[in-house]
């Protein structure tokens, strides 16, 4: 559903299934803007926040956490990793809409 709306909004999107194929795919992508989950199957979002921030090369990546985790301990994890921003689900796709247009700068 987010992908759909995504797009419908004139986003380009590239799809990663868990977590080490996100790293791959930023590393050698270089995108506007990641959303990520923190449950991913073989490296959780944390650690992918955490090691995308870490490295001068991707910092500059804005990232949204997007997760059904609402615990205030999650998201202050998740501002310790580096995260830009934090959203939880369900959300309302306005709210995505605009934190992404916030976090590049582009409408």
């Amino acid at each position: 559903m987010v992908k759909f709306r995504l797009e419908a909004n004139g986003y380009e999107i590239s799809l990663a299934h868990d977590g080490q194929q996100a790293l791959e795919a930023a590393r050698k992508e270089k995108p506007d803007l990641i959303i990520l989950d923190l449950m991913l199957p073989k490296m959780d979002g944390y650690k992918v926040c955490g090691l995308l921030k870490k490295d001068a090369r991707y910092a500059g990546i804005p990232i949204i956490i997007f997760s059904a985790k609402a615990q205030e301990d999650n998201i202050k994890l998740c501002q310790e990793m580096g995260a830009d921003a934090y959203i939880v689900k369900p959300f309302e796709p306005q709210v995505l809409l605009d934190k992404i247009r916030e976090l590049t700068g582009k409408e």
